[in-house]
């Protein structure tokens, strides 16, 4: 069955009565030239494992499950992992997990890929949850709104808590746009193909990863003021303390956050650390807070 010939997709659908679910943001891929871009991107070879997001119907998890060694397909949708289930039923190299990604655990499945068509919702989501686990995939490659990767890929002067987030822990890179017209039902925007390659360790070894992210939310926090005033807010500290640091720092507190690197970042991480733990702990109140 050409699970890119919608004619056939919409047969196959009609006959379990599913149906693309607008609430999961389902669009199904249906070009070719997309998929093996995906598939290729992946750097997939027969010792690989990989964990595919949101399988759907079947039209990339059958074309990994061809190059790896084993496809851990990972779907949320009861129905549509029914159709799987039968589209990939000729792979036994491919097991059907049933659930939401958020819950899934790749402890002990040893080293691994990850690939996804992801769905807006829930990227920021996928790609935090594969980068802060214990047991780190090698490479993620994803098919996401091209606006959320080309926030992911940022430089300074357009930097996000994303960008400076997902270049914490890895190195992104946008390898192709993808056209609307690429997925049935097509979406209202473009796509881009994005390849993260994961660091083994963080980029910066020797900070504490949460209080790092509370600082990077204190300065995105306020957007288009100047890095003291939002620091200040953020921290809950005076703005002449927060204007000291920042220039301790090497940093210019009339700055908006979004033009830091993430050296910038670490020096800010240092001295503000260092203040707030000599000031009454409250870097490590902070450590218990959300990160990004």
């Amino acid at each position: 069955m050409d699970l890119t010939n919608i004619l056939e997709l919409k047969k196959l659908m009609r006959t379990y009565g599913a149906w693309p679910n607008k609430d999961l943001g389902q669009h199904f891929l249906t070009d070719k030239s997309v998929l093996a871009k995906m598939v290729e991107t992946t750097g997939l070879s027969k010792n690989d494992i990989v964990v595919e997001v949101g399988p759907g119907l079947g039209i990339m998890t059958r074309e990994l499950a061809k190059r790896a060694k084993k496809v851990y397909a990972v779907e949320i949708d009861p129905k549509i992992a029914e159709i799987l289930s039968t589209t990939c039923i000729k792979y036994p190299n491919i097991k059907i997990v049933r659930g939401d990604i958020r819950d899934f655990s790749p402890k002990g499945i040893g080293k691994y890929k990850v690939a996804a068509n992801l769905p807006y919702y829930i990227t920021s989501h996928v790609i935090k949850k594969f980068l802060e686990e214990k047991h780190k995939p090698a490479t993620i490659t994803v098919l996401i709104q091209r606006e959320v990767a080309e926030r992911i890929c940022a430089k300074p002067g357009r930097m996000s808590i994303l960008s400076v987030a997902v270049q914490f822990y890895g190195m992104p890179e946008i390898v192709e746009l993808v056209s609307p017209m690429a997925f049935f039902p097509s979406p209202k925007v473009y796509s881009a193909i994005l390849k993260i390659k994961v660091f083994k360790e963080p980029l910066f070894e020797d900070i504490n990863a949460r209080v790092f992210f509370r600082l990077v939310r204190a300065g995105f926090g306020e957007k288009r003021k100047m890095l003291s005033n939002s620091m200040s807010g953020g921290l809950g500290i005076d703005k002449d303390i927060a204007e000291k640091l920042l220039k301790g720092a090497g940093v210019e507190p009339m700055l908006r956050a979004e033009r830091l690197s993430l050296d910038d970042w670490r020096r800010i991480y240092l001295v503000f650390n260092k203040y707030l733990n000599l000031s009454g702990g409250k870097s490590a109140q902070m450590a218990d807070q959300s990160d990004w």
